[in-house]
């Protein structure tokens, strides 16, 4: 059996050799010619899968190693006949921790207080509900906002999209869609932007084009917002340099790119390809995770000031200020290398742990700083 692979999924071909002959290409180099003979196309964000790519070839089955799918064409595996599977899930954990470390940053550098802000959080998933539990063990007031979930559950909990324009903080969860009821392309949008709560912090870790670039850059120097942290942009790997400069928390679309996050993707299309051709998995992801890169953090105070030390404690695992500033190097790049060097940071982001892979131990014990620690995902002693 022919695999062909984005070569930025780790540990691919130690894995999928188990099964095949595993070719890894750029995930913008896949094309029409290069899977002419596969039997197995696994993919990432960045490869559109549709009629285009797939009619002339022989491709059984086709796996993407991302929570969402938007990219790929569903409707037309189905008519012919060829297997999917994607990893609902498995970044999740990484995107809520990018999120706390980011909030954390934020609330560095504006000197702003997390702990009783209202937080919106709009689209209540894998990744949104994790945001929910590790906001509220921030002590900020979380409110939520999905849709879908709201009908399908009828759990009031789930509040209209104009009853979270007034917090503090508001962060996209979402998947892409573009028509239907729930249609989320420029979900942010002027009216939207006009809408919030002045001083608001806006935040997106969705899809880039969930907020509409125009709307956002006019919010930012109207002062509407406060700050901005994004991770993904319209038209990447292309992005709005001016955007970029605009912004308080620039990241080159990783907020999902944890280790953990990788790997637990790999051995979900793994085990899922594994099913699809009748063969019998020999892999799990004990397989391919390393020791942690931070396995302890030592903290012999406590102090009064609890979200300055857990920003301390969180930068030590993830500083999410050196993702920022190698990504504003883009716009120093000549134009015409813009969006290469966008796909380079990705291809060569350095390894990212997730905060459950470190214990925290406190020498002065405080209930108040261990319920944080343990609510955001760190181990304590």
């Amino acid at each position: 059996m022919k695999i062909v692979a984005d070569e930025n999924i780790p540990f691919v071909k130690e894995c999928f050799s188990s099964i095949g002959e595993v070719a890894m290409l750029s995930g913008r180099k896949i094309t029409p010619e290069t899977i002419a003979d596969a039997d197995c196309l696994l993919v990432r964000s960045i490869t559109p899968v549709n009629e285009k790519l797939l009619a002339k070839s022989k491709v059984k089955f086709v796996a993407t190693a991302t929570i969402g799918f938007e990219h790929v064409a569903l409707d037309y595996l189905n008519k012919r006949g060829i297997g999917f599977a994607s990893a609902p899930g498995s970044n999740a954990n990484s995107v809520a921790d990018y999120l706390v470390a980011a909030l954390l940053s934020v609330g560095e550098k504006h000197k702003m207080t997390l702990e009783g802000k209202f937080i919106g959080v709009v689209g209540v998933g894998n990744v949104g509900s994790r945001v929910e539990k590790k906001c509220r063990a921030m002590g900020m007031n979380v409110l939520l906002n999905d849709p879908p979930l709201a009908r399908q559950t009828g759990d009031s909990k789930y509040r209209p999209l104009h009853e979270l324009l007034d917090c503090d903080f508001i962060t996209l969860h979402t998947p892409l869609t573009r028509e239907g009821e729930d249609k989320t392309f420029h979900l942010a949008n002027e009216k939207f932007f006009n809408s919030l709560k002045t001083g608001c912090v806006f935040i997106n870790t969705s899809r880039g084009a969930v907020h509409d670039t125009a709307a956002l850059k006019a919010a930012i120097n109207s002062k509407k917002l406060s700050a901005v942290i994004l991770d993904v942009w319209e038209n990447e790997p292309d992005i709005d340099c001016e955007l970029l400069r605009l912004v308080d928390i620039s990241t080159p679309h990783i907020a999902g790119y944890s280790l953990d996050g990788k790997i637990a993707g790999l051995i979900m299309i793994y085990n899922a390809a594994c099913r699809h051709f009748g063969l019998k998995p020999t892999h799990k992801i004990e397989d391919f995770l390393p020791p942690s890169t931070v396995p302890q953090i030592v903290i012999d105070k406590t102090g009064d000031d609890k979200q300055a030390l857990l920003h301390e404690i969180v930068q030590q695992v993830y500083a999410i200020n050196r993702d920022d500033f190698n990504t504003r190097e883009i716009a120093l790049a000549p134009p015409a290398r813009r969006g290469k060097f966008f796909d380079d940071l990705r291809k060569n982001y350095p390894v990212r742990r997730e905060f459950q892979n470190t214990t925290v131990i406190l020498k002065q014990y405080s209930q108040i700083l261990y319920s944080l620690l343990t609510g955001i995902g760190f181990k304590t002693k």
